[in-house]
């Protein structure tokens, strides 16, 4: 297998491990949603726990996806054009990126006291799903 052959085939890879991020995290989401909802019996925590799970999957896939464009970017015949058509895509994901975290944290990145990364909304996603409704936590197995 030639050079550029290997880096198109990785490039085709991140793609589909930004998808599938997105496809399987989606479904750990409504997993972590319906054992909130089981647990805490409650509408408004079921989907908080979606909202911010998901929202950490989505800028997963975003990051992974801004992989593979420079992948293909890079190791494609370089011209001012796809260096252009990279950047703008790269600004677009961004923006999303950005305003996904305002949107899922309610407050600027600036204004947070503590750096949040996508991973760590999951998890503080499903630390929320295994609450019992008086705050305790319960364990994995009940």
């Amino acid at each position: 297998m030639d050079a550029h052959a290997f880096f198109e085939a990785t490039g085709i890879a991140f793609e589909f491990a930004g998808v599938a991020a997105m496809a399987v995290g989606f479904v750990v989401a409504v997993v972590l949603a319906l054992v909130a909802w089981r647990r805490q019996r409650s509408g408004v925590a079921a989907f908080r726990t979606l909202r911010e799970s998901f929202g950490g999957v989505i800028l997963l896939g975003l990051e992974i996806l801004v992989a593979a464009d420079l992948v293909k970017t890079v190791t494609s015949t370089p011209s001012l054009t796809d260096a252009l058509v990279l950047g703008i895509i790269v600004l677009i994901r961004t923006i999303l990126s950005f305003s996904l975290q305002i949107e899922i944290d309610g407050v600027a990145p600036w204004r947070r006291a503590l750096l949040t990364t996508g991973p760590s909304v999951v998890a503080h996603a499903a630390r929320s799903a295994m609450r019992t409704p008086d705050g305790g936590e319960q364990p994995a197995g009940m």
